[in-house]
């Protein structure tokens, strides 16, 4: 006998409970609608997202094409360098009256201390500059000297990366560069279009984070030079393996390489792999040439001061930097060991000595680039993360006295690629210490860097996690066109 399940029966006070929540949102969805509060489809990307680095079109023209960073870590003093004060001088040793913050309370101090050096007009422009950059001053002329430059935080960590990766203190943000690379891909095949020179003292402060393609794919990354010799570990080939064994030996390893990228497609750090290998094999040739800095001229070596002990290292590098832009690459920063700009004492002896080994080489740079008819279309940039504070880090005693840290105020200097030459643009206060007329930030560094390359900084759009990601973090930024040619 077959059995039979007698049928639920429901009320309508049933069927009202238990579909309730379905017709209210279904009712709901209705209504949002009629109010157009609906959320909107996801916009296809902006821009097409490329894992190669073919040579791509910019969205208007382009006034910069390559670009050199001059980065000094630890945060040049500008009260004692690029922004005069005549005011901290005059009320030297009396305590600031305003608010003010620390890094390091336990030998913080709210007494002012003016420079001990002297500020003179250069230049056509009159812009002053201290005695401790006497190269710099040569060049006012072909400079845009910002004085208001502003992070808001005072840490090194903090402002570097808000600098290169477009958020204050986050990490696994792409560098700026990555950025241009990623919209415009490279100007040569032969040279890897993004490089960094690093000191031979060591990395900077937060190392390999100041080069990182963050969470774009590898090929994105910065390269970086030995800062010694050979610059290029094993650049030739075992003789034994030169020439044509050497080309099937790599024929054969890309036919491997394909035929697996072929099972694996969109598998980046392999296409960045394959990349590395063809563009390793065609170094061999380009990058030995590029490095050979005795090809200059014996004035152009003395130009960057190859022919003193204290600038010869880093003017070699400002050479070669020179070297690599005129050969292709679109992106060279130079770095220096730690963070030799964080004077919290010695700053009697220690600005001058930082000063004497970057001013020359520094400068050389721009008026190489001019004579070589190059500044027009290679930006310039020198300048640190954050600046020194107006009051006495006290040390114990008055030769020993430094600056704390500060990111409220301070300054930078641009040249070339279609920056505005003899300026100095924004203000500081009467002490200097916080950014108070025209006040620039990363962002807008940033994003008037992208400009200059010829890109709308917004339209440059990299999907990551499922978001829409640009180079400001989505941020609010502006190109200051105030200080574009």
């Amino acid at each position: 006998m077959t059995s039979m399940t007698t049928p639920t029966r429901f009320s309508r006070r049933d069927f009202l409970n238990q579909n309730a929540m379905g017709i209210g949102a279904v009712a709901l969805a209705w209504l949002l609608k009629q109010d157009r509060l609906l959320a909107s489809p996801k916009k296809p990307p902006k821009l097409k997202e490329h894992v190669d680095l073919s040579l791509r079109e910019p969205h208007f023209a382009p006034r910069a094409k390559a670009m050199i960073s001059l980065f000094q870590h630890g945060g040049p003093s500008h009260m004692d360098l690029t922004d005069p004060k005549p005011e901290l001088t005059k009320y030297d040793g009396t305590d600031f009256q305003g608010d003010i913050k620390y890094s390091f309370a336990n030998a913080a101090s709210k007494k002012l201390m003016g420079t001990q050096w002297k500020f003179s007009k250069h230049g056509e422009c009159g812009t002053e500059l201290s005695e401790l950059l006497p190269h710099t001053a040569e060049i006012v002329d072909d400079i845009c000297l910002i004085r208001s430059m502003h992070t808001g935080a005072n840490g090194h960590e903090v402002s570097i990366r808000y600098f290169h990766g477009g958020i204050p203190g986050v990490l696994g943000r792409p560098h700026y560069a990555s950025w241009l690379l990623y919209a415009l891909g490279a100007e040569t095949q032969e040279l890897p279009a993004y490089m960094v020179l690093t000191d031979p003292g060591g990395h900077p402060v937060d190392g390999v984070n100041n080069w990182s393609n963050g969470f774009m794919p590898p090929l994105f990354q910065g390269t970086v030079l030995r800062p010694k010799e050979p610059r290029i570990l094993n650049l030739d080939a075992p003789p034994h393996l030169a020439g044509t064994p050497q080309r099937q030996n790599l024929d054969f390893l890309q036919e491997l390489n394909r035929r697996y990228a072929s099972r694996f497609p969109g598998e980046s750090d392999l296409d960045a792999r394959i990349a590395s290998y063809e563009l390793a094999a065609r170094m061999q040739t380009a990058a030995r040439e590029a490095l050979d800095i005795s090809q200059e001229t014996k004035a152009t070596q003395e130009l960057y001061g190859l022919d003193k002990p204290e600038t010869r290292e880093y003017g070699t590098r400002c050479l070669i930097a020179r070297r690599l832009v005129e050969r292709g690459v679109r992106f060279v920063q130079l770095f220096l060991a730690g963070q030799p700009w964080d004077n919290h004492s010695n700053l009697k002896t220690a600005l001058p000595a930082v000063c004497k080994r970057t001013d020359q080489p520094s400068a050389a740079l721009v008026k190489d680039l001019k004579q070589r008819g190059m500044l027009d279309e290679v930006l310039v940039h020198w300048g640190g993360e954050i600046g020194r504070l107006p009051v006495t880090q006290n040390q114990g005693s008055p030769e020993k006295n430094g600056r704390d840290h500060n990111g409220q105020g301070f300054s930078i200097w641009m040249a070339g690629g279609g920056i505005r030459p003899g300026m100095a643009f924004g203000t500081t206060d009467e002490f200097g210490h916080k950014a108070v007329e025209d006040v620039v930030t990363p962002n807008d560094y940033q994003a008037t860097l992208m400009h200059l390359f010829g890109l709308d900084w917004k339209e440059v759009v990299y999907q990551h996690n499922g978001q829409e990601q640009i180079v400001t973090a989505g941020r609010n930024a502006r190109v200051v066109e105030e200080i574009l040619a």
